[in-house]
């Protein structure tokens, strides 16, 4: 995770990584173990096709590949270079009704991925060696050494270099997979978040490591974010971590996610009051020359000023700075006092499927303060006793409200994130996880 610190270290104000992510090599082998059935069938689908009719009667039958099994399918990493794939797949070839032999092809592949020039990253083949060899049988032993091919029609049959084009395709995460990796994924139904590659991906010991930069659209529009103070970095852990995948979020995207949602009105809520009119009347003797009929009290709560994440060790807090605009009315609402809500909430976060779900577990501070009164003066420990219940018990009930879909994190498709281990530090939020394939439908 060391190498992440120059990572995110913001080049420019408007290109600052606030995320990343490490794939580690127990991820890789991972990805391989569920790539292999995927690399037979396309092999299988490629070197199994029917032979092409032959030009003319005397023509001698052509080699036929009755079987493709992959033997072996590793990927490995290369610090500062990128990964190796390397591929054993036995072949049974017919060449007369009665004539049955074996062949193995090999397949070398050095792979890195590439940020194209419309910014999604992408999968290449930068060396490509594939091998064809006759594996000789005996009755007294079973497999003895492979040994050369003698580049018979065999070779001929097998397109070694299309195979080498397409090489990357014997993965489970070819291009299209990685372009959904910056897919703008919903928050709310106006709200919107969207996680972009900063650079290719760099590699290390401990994994592929890439930065990311999150945007959050508000009505299909970017909204301006505040500037991370403090560049996000993370120390290196104490050992390689056996999880497939790290993630990693700066206490910057938490405070831009509310921010977002601040900006889409998401945080502006309307709190129902067990009070009355007729009941704050008998505190307050200015409502009885305001309201002659008994109405239901209403706390209509708007944001004064961007919130704010704060993160400790185990801890993240959420600041809300709201104005209360206390009313009475549900067709003709109508106000008589505005109060100063600053609210410090401890957020509670988990992961389900591909999402992080976040949610205000229980207020640990709250302040309010008058701001306008149209019923004269009234001292704070009155406004405390009268609505502070409902903005306790109603504020963090909205909120999670409008957080209960979760937002999504960095992935691919068809992965899923499993044994997940969330941990609050300082400044910064570690996701440790392993990914799953998802089982296909239909």
């Amino acid at each position: 995770l060391g190498i992440l610190l120059s990572l995110l270290v913001p080049a420019h104000t408007t290109r600052s990584p606030d995320c990343g992510g490490i794939l580690t090599p127990s991820g890789l082998r991972y990805l391989a173990e569920v790539s292999k059935p995927h690399a037979e069938s396309v092999l299988r689908r490629d070197l199994m096709a029917p032979p092409a009719p032959a030009p003319s009667p005397a023509s001698p039958s052509r080699n036929q590949i009755t079987s493709v099994k992959v033997a072996k399918f590793s990927l490995t990493l290369i610090p500062d270079t990128g990964l190796r794939l390397s591929i054993e797949v036995d072949l049974g070839i017919t060449s007369a009704p009665s004539t049955t032999k074996e062949m193995r092809l090999s397949i070398l592949a050095d792979l890195h991925v590439d940020m194209n020039p419309e910014g999604n990253l992408e999968l290449v083949t930068s060396e490509c060696k594939p091998t064809l060899e006759e594996v000789q049988s005996t009755k007294e032993t079973e497999r003895s050494a492979p040994h050369k091919s003698s580049g018979s029609d065999v070779d001929k049959q097998i397109n070694v270099e299309k195979i080498c084009l397409e090489v990357s395709k014997l993965l489970l995460f070819p291009n299209e997979r990685l372009m959904s990796l910056a897919a703008p994924f919903p928050i709310t139904p106006s709200c919107q978040v969207q996680y972009l590659p900063l650079a290719a991906p760099m590699y290390s010991e401990q994994g592929i490591i890439i930065s990311l930069q999150t945007t959050f659209q508000v009505a299909g529009t970017v909204i301006p974010l505040p500037v991370s103070p403090v560049p996000f970095s993370m120390p290196e852990p104490a050992s390689s971590s056996p999880s497939h995948l790290i993630l990693a979020f700066s206490e910057h995207f938490y405070t831009s996610l509310f921010s977002a949602l601040e900006e889409s009105g998401a945080l502006n809520v309307s709190l129902l009051s067990s009070l009355t009119t007729a009941t704050l009347a008998e505190r307050i003797t200015q409502m009885g020359s305001l309201f002659q009929e008994d109405l239901p009290v209403v706390l209509q709560a708007v944001t004064r000023s961007s919130p704010h994440v704060v993160l400790e060790e185990d801890k993240a807090i959420v600041q809300l700075f709201l104005t209360a605009q206390i009313g009475a009315g549900s067709s003709l609402f109508q106000s008589f006092l505005s109060v100063n809500v600053d609210v410090a909430a401890r957020l509670h976060l988990s992961v389900a499927d591909t999402r992080m779900i976040i949610s205000v577990a229980a207020i640990e501070d709250i302040e309010l303060s008058l701001a306008t009164s149209d019923v004269g003066p009234i001292l704070a420990a009155l406004l405390e006793e009268l609505f502070l219940p409902t903005i306790r018990e109603e504020v963090p009930a909205q909120i999670n409200k409008v957080l209960r879909q979760g937002v999504f994190l960095p992935h691919i498709a068809s992965f899923t994130y499993t044994d997940v281990n969330i941990t609050i530090h300082k400044d910064y939020v570690l996701i440790p996880c392993n990914l799953q394939q998802e089982a296909r439908t239909g």
